[in-house]
């Protein structure tokens, strides 16, 4: 699986995204999101999202991509970049998975019951066993105990365009600023499903 995520995602890093990003927080106006992206600092983030006013879910889906290396977020609409931030993933011993995995659960307002009750706000989890989307602190390098952190705004945005089953990938390569469709269908992508699918109801 990780062959087939690196080589689409490090095949998109050649295509070109020409509209400009308009910034939240930091990051000039002009600049494409993945150049944006690049020089955003700890907590930070850009967005934008032509289509949100309407939007098909099925031939523009959100699919959200966390770059391990990188420290990122990226979420985009079909194959376009809309959004970047900067994350804090998993140190060491308490390692991020790295997968495809469906949004199984939201919650607006979250807290841990593995580690001392923590607030997660919004919180969008990915695994069973503990692993999620959530607000958090985000000092720029990976410090949580294997959750994805993202600056609080950025959370509250990705919370309000992501619904159950919205796919999240995990590598631990570069990404591009256009989304490769085939990077969705995997083994592991599929046992995902299934597992959403039978908890559904």
């Amino acid at each position: 699986m990780r062959a087939l995520v690196a080589g689409a995602l490090l095949g998109a890093t050649m295509l070109g995204f020409a509209a400009p990003a308009r910034a939240a927080e930091d990051g000039p106006a002009t600049a494409t999101i993945a150049q944006a992206a690049a020089a955003l600092a700890p907590n930070r983030y850009v967005w934008t999202d032509p289509l949100a006013q309407a939007v098909d879910p099925v031939t523009q889906p959100v699919t959200v991509v966390i770059s391990l290396p990188m420290q990122r977020a990226y979420v985009y609409r079909g194959d376009t970049m809309i959004a970047a931030a900067s994350v804090s993933t998993g140190r060491d011993g308490k390692d991020t998975p790295v997968g495809i995995f469906p949004i199984l659960q939201k919650r607006e307002m979250h807290r841990s019951n593995l580690y001392n009750d923590a607030p997660m706000p919004f919180m969008q989890r990915l695994t069973w066993d503990g692993v999620a989307l959530h607000a958090g602190k985000n000092p720029g390098f990976p410090d949580s105990h294997g959750c994805i952190r993202l600056p609080a705004s950025f959370a509250r945005k990705l919370f309000a365009i992501t619904a159950i089953g919205t796919n999240v990938v995990v590598t631990d390569e570069m990404v591009g600023e256009h989304l490769d469709p085939m990077l969705l269908q995997t083994d592991a992508m599929r046992a995902n499903q299934t597992q959403l699918a039978s908890t559904a109801g």
